[in-house]
């Protein structure tokens, strides 16, 4: 195999969950442009939409849906969609989430149920739907997202957010499972966790950025590029002998833990 076929997606159909904005667009735009065929979902459809159009303008084909990752039936509308449209699924970057911030003694237990059935339930539910397809082709990637934050206890001052840490944590362990149990199908299941980069979650932070930047060896945040890259050496073949592994990209910061 030839060097640039290690990461030629040419052909592929790749699914990106919260794909219509922040890293999960980053990411649907990274493996477009590699030469995939992009499905989009999430439960904002006017941002996928948005997203689908910038892709459509370089070429890639993107098709756009409406999906709450914690209701079965949407999972599954996503998944016939899929096959109905490009006939296979060939990557899975389960990148929906949400979150919660409060105090632990004030932490409301609906909230933690939300988080936890969109971040955990939702990542094992997709994981399985598209599994079943990936395994009737013997072959298929599933990239998780989880976060730098499963790695460490954050400290109140800066992220008071213990539901959106602890289902991070549990994607961890999920994708080592969930790797185990598919090698059978040859199907290669990762996780990548983000460092501080510029997102929806991370805005709220922005006073403390001084004091973060401090802790990140790198001197700074991550960028569109920081991400794109792994997602390719993950969704491509590059990867083959690669599973159950998570993968900070966070400038250091979880090295000088």
């Amino acid at each position: 195999m030839q060097m640039n076929d290690l990461y030629n997606l040419k052909g592929k159909t790749a699914i990106i969950t919260g794909g219509g904005r922040g890293l999960g667009q980053q990411m649907a735009a990274a493996l477009g442009e590699a030469g995939a065929n992009i499905v989009i979902c999430s439960r904002n459809i006017d941002n996928c939409l948005k997203t689908a159009e910038i892709l459509k303008e370089k070429g890639i084909q993107t098709l756009a849906l409406s999906c709450d990752i914690a209701e079965q039936n949407d999972i599954d509308f996503v998944i016939q969609q899929t096959i109905d449209h490009y006939g296979k699924i060939d990557i899975l970057i389960n990148n929906s989430g949400t979150s919660w911030i409060a105090p632990i003694l004030d932490y409301p237990e609906d909230k933690w149920d939300k988080v936890m059935n969109i971040n955990v339930k939702g990542t094992f539910l997709f994981s399985q739907a598209a599994a079943k397809k990936m395994a009737e082709q013997k072959s298929g990637k599933i990239i998780n997202i989880s976060s730098v934050t499963a790695l460490y206890g954050t400290h109140p001052h800066y992220l008071d957010a213990i539901a959106y840490n602890t289902s991070k944590g549990a994607i961890l362990t999920l994708t080592k499972e969930l790797a185990v149990k598919l090698s059978a199908h040859n199907i290669q299941v990762n996780a990548i966790a983000p460092g501080f980069f510029p997102t929806k979650i991370t805005t709220a932070l922005e006073k403390y950025q001084k004091s973060i930047l401090a802790k990140i060896p790198a001197n700074r945040f991550g960028t569109p590029d920081d991400i794109k890259g792994i997602t390719l050496f993950l969704s491509g073949h590059a990867s083959d002998y690669i599973t159950g592994q998570t993968i900070a990209v966070d400038g250091g910061l979880s090295s000088m833990l």
